[in-house]
């Protein structure tokens, strides 16, 4: 059928490795290294399909590489925060409350452009908390645009699917990485 020989053409295209992103997936590796050794941990951080991914990913750091992560996706911490601070407000007062010195926080956002997202990079940047950002649709989307002098991860796409399957793939190939092999006893 023509509809999915260009939808896995294009998905194929998007995962094509290049020296820019395989330097890139090498720098997001050292920095998950990096914060291990100063005893910090990887916070994920991402709405809808973005907050599975970083469960998913979070797990993975940290049964399998042995890296602390976590993510803030139970539904009371949400609500509560929601309900108290504002929807666009709710992952950086998570941050404020759960973040330590030694952390480095990673957004997801397919469009770079949710509010609750790019506030908590803001704050994450203000507090002096390193920021890894993925990101996709307008390259110069406002997530990827405040994260300056971080590492940002871009997909050339406007299709949210496709987005978010890159992200997870690049996330879990980092997590690989860091364990040295793709295939292992979970």
């Amino acid at each position: 059928m023509k509809f999915l020989d260009n939808y896995f053409k294009d998905l194929g295209n998007l995962l094509a490795l290049n020296d820019k992103l395989m330097d890139q997936l090498i720098q997001c590796n050292h920095l998950f290294k990096k914060t291990d050794s100063k005893n910090g941990k990887v916070i994920i951080m991402g709405n809808g399909g973005s907050a599975a991914m970083s469960s998913h990913v979070t797990v993975d750091l940290t049964k399998n590489s042995k890296i602390r992560a976590i993510n803030f996706n139970e539904a009371d911490l949400i609500t509560c925060f929601s309900n108290d601070y504002g929807y666009e407000n709710w992952m950086k007062e998570a941050l404020r409350f759960y973040s330590d010195r030694n952390d480095l926080v990673v957004l997801v956002s397919s469009s770079g452009s949710s509010a609750n997202v790019v506030k908590a990079a803001k704050w994450s940047l203000e507090n002096k908390l390193p920021v890894i950002t993925f990101t996709g649709m307008d390259k110069n989307n406002p997530l990827k645009s405040i994260n300056k002098a971080g590492l940002n991860f871009w997909v050339d796409s406007k299709a949210y699917n496709h987005i978010e399957m890159v992200h997870h793939i690049w996330l879990l190939a980092v997590v690989d990485m860091i364990i040295g092999n793709s295939i292992y006893k979970a």
